[in-house]
């Protein structure tokens, strides 16, 4: 078994603002070449997890391509993951509905699967191996990182990765990459939305 990791789908999704930057001419376009491409990858008894935003617009359409997908599908709720779409989705036998976000381990680290782009933790000089690393959709980007200089936060959605779902060896090297770049260019670290220092009432 493979695993491997995607998001935003957005099967039948009508507006021209999302199918024509992935760079397709229709919403059917894309529709089928979603299908083709995971399916060109992901066999039957690999595992995918997909980090929610699954359909848009037509519901009836969207789960009959849906179901044409191959894998065990492994399912973290997007903001239009509607209760409704959560209950026809659930009823699928190679669905496993996971909620909101997902922690797992693979290769002894640790990675924090949601929808939105989540801050696991401080960019500080901890080992490699100690971040727990975020893999994240929503954003539409077609930029693996949402932050140049954080390697920890990284997007799996459709629109960075040719609309196929990508493997988590191929994350990991990506972030460990991007890691080991920003070592060697001795980029100063980016520490994001930290709390404010609280002032020493002693001074």
């Amino acid at each position: 078994m493979e695993l491997y990791l995607t998001s935003d789908t957005h099967f039948c999704h009508i507006a021209n603002f999302l199918w024509e930057p992935r760079g397709f001419s229709s919403v059917e376009e894309m529709n089928e070449a979603i299908v083709e491409h995971w399916n060109k990858v992901v066999r039957p008894e690999d595992r995918v997890i997909h980090l929610g935003d699954v359909m848009l617009s037509d519901t009836e359409k969207g789960l009959e391509y849906f179901k044409r997908l191959n894998g065990e599908i492994c399912l973290v709720f997007g903001n239009h993951d509607s209760p409704r779409r959560q209950e026809e989705l659930a009823k699928l036998p190679n669905v496993i509905i996971l909620g909101y976000a997902h922690v797992f381990k693979y290769k002894k680290l640790t990675f924090y699967a949601s929808h939105y782009p989540t801050l696991t933790g401080n960019y500080d000089e901890k080992h490699f191996s100690q971040h727990v690393i975020n893999l994240h959709g929503h954003t539409h980007q077609q930029a693996n990182f949402l932050y140049p200089n954080n390697p920890f936060i990284y997007h799996v959605g459709v629109d960075s990765h040719n609309c196929t779902p990508v493997h988590i060896d191929e994350v990991i090297t990506d972030i460990q990459q991007r890691w080991n770049d920003l070592q060697t260019l001795h980029i100063p670290i980016q520490e994001l939305y930290m709390y404010p220092m609280k002032e020493n009432k002693n001074e």
